[in-house]
């Protein structure tokens, strides 16, 4: 049986991927009353900055400041990390904006092979079998859950393009974060990261936003999204994935692929049939298999 730090870490970490899994519904819902992705993503960053503020003040007063503190190099580190966390909310809100949310989640999905190839470069040694075969899985079911076999569904290569581009962005950042300044807290370091994200977002709000920029989006939409894309899902996992592993808190968190398509289905009806939920599960299927271990203890 689980112990209940285990249990705790599960809850934790599976409440932070449901907060992230809602996300693109609340964006989709933004664009429906004609607020822009430079509004959003703004609206977003700034908000949860200010949020994440709030909770560092609270735990400095809490621990009497006997915290340790970020350096100079640590706040670099974050920051220059930060900026593939930006690039991820810019190029994932563009995605939403041209392709449905069900399918947007899918294309995100796609950092399961991503790490894989990049831990391969990284490393300099080919990946496991089990690995490999966690790969064509997710291919596979790829394929399923965007409906490319029926070809029902009109993609529109934009919305495909920046999927993947932030699928590649998320894969960095989620390489980044298990490897940066390890030795502050949790909220130390979602603070950095999330003004390194800030300026790769205002420099894309700048150069994009061709008319007045509409303040409305910061108390209509602004505060949810910063709460379930930069505040609770940030705090939450990195709060339970200590108590679950890397192993058990990978595959808690792929609730957000079931948790975005089904928000999508109820809050945008979007169609999902039967087979493209059979690939959705083909996905959740090689991220398990890819985390567990199959070693024998002796």
């Amino acid at each position: 049986m689980f112990g209940n730090r285990v249990l705790k870490g599960v809850f934790l970490v599976g409440l932070g991927a449901t907060s992230y899994g809602m996300l693109a519904t609340f964006v989709k819902l933004a664009y429906k009353e004609n607020f822009t992705t430079a509004e959003v993503t703004t609206a977003q960053f700034v908000l949860g900055i200010i949020g994440v503020l709030i909770i560092n003040s609270f735990q400095r007063v809490k621990n009497n400041n006997t915290a340790i503190k970020a350096s100079k190099k640590n706040i670099f580190q974050l920051m220059l990390a930060g900026t593939s966390l930006g690039m991820t909310s810019v190029f994932y809100y563009l995605c939403v904006r041209y392709i449905d949310v069900s399918i947007a989640i899918v294309l995100l999905m796609q950092t399961v092979w991503m790490g894989v190839l990049l831990e391969m470069i990284l490393d300099k040694k080919l990946p496991s079998i089990q690995k490999i075969i966690a790969v064509v899985i997710v291919l596979i079911g790829t394929i399923l859950a965007t409906n490319l076999l029926k070809n029902e569904i009109e993609l529109d290569w934009r919305g495909l393009f920046w999927g993947i581009l932030a699928a590649a962005s998320f894969t960095t950042t989620m390489f980044t974060a298990n490897r940066v300044s390890l030795g502050i807290s949790s909220a130390q370091r979602s603070l950095y990261m999330l003004l390194g994200g800030a300026v790769i977002v205002f420099i894309f709000a700048l150069i994009t936003q061709n008319t007045p920029f509409n303040f409305d989006i910061f108390l209509k939409w602004g505060i949810i999204l910063a709460l379930f894309g930069t505040i609770i899902p940030p705090m939450l996992l990195n709060a339970g994935f200590p108590y679950t592993g890397i192993g058990l808190g990978s595959i808690v968190s792929s609730l957000e692929l079931p948790v975005s398509v089904l928000m999508a289905y109820f809050l945008l009806s979007e169609k999902v049939n039967a087979l493209q939920w059979f690939g959705i599960v083909l996905i959740i299927l090689a991220i398990i298999i890819m985390n567990l271990n199959f070693k024998k203890k002796k």
